[in-house]
């Protein structure tokens, strides 16, 4: 479920940035003259690239290490049977392959390795996107308004 929830955070980010570039953006006046400038247009592209793609490398980060954590403790629990690809185990006559998933339990130590080193690189994941947030929000406050003549 964690691997679910910072990908939720993904997307929080991205809605970060686009209320605050919203609210920099001026309307223009009744003569069609704005002082929304070009620079200030691409300063708010860039942002707005920058946390989504940051973003989307991160959450495909998660993806991949959210599923390989599920096999890996998938595997270490069953005590490397790979009954779940295999089928090994799936009858009531295969005694072999119960005894040794038994024998192969896996520890709550084990366990809490696992999950402690998915956890950090889950975090280290997440931290990709938070350096775009960064950056978004620093590309997105340069701005140059527009002198009205």
């Amino acid at each position: 479920i964690i691997p679910i929830v910072m990908a939720g955070v993904l997307g929080i980010y991205g809605l970060i940035v686009a209320v605050i570039i919203t609210q920099s953006i001026s309307t223009p006046y009744g003569d069609g003259s704005t002082t929304y400038s070009l620079y200030s247009g691409y300063a708010h592209l860039a942002a707005g690239l920058c946390c989504g793609i940051s973003c989307l490398a991160a959450g495909g980060t998660i993806g991949i290490i959210g599923d390989v954590g599920v096999q890996c403790f998938g595997l270490k629990a069953s005590g490397g049977q790979r009954a779940w690809a295999t089928g090994e185990g799936s009858s009531s006559n295969d005694d072999g392959a119960a005894a040794a998933m038994s024998d192969g339990a896996v520890s709550a130590e084990a366990a809490n390795k696992l999950y402690v080193g998915l956890l950090i690189m889950l975090i280290f994941a997440e931290a990709l996107a938070l350096y775009g947030l960064i950056v978004a929000l620093i590309l997105s406050q340069n701005q140059y308004s527009c002198e009205v003549q």
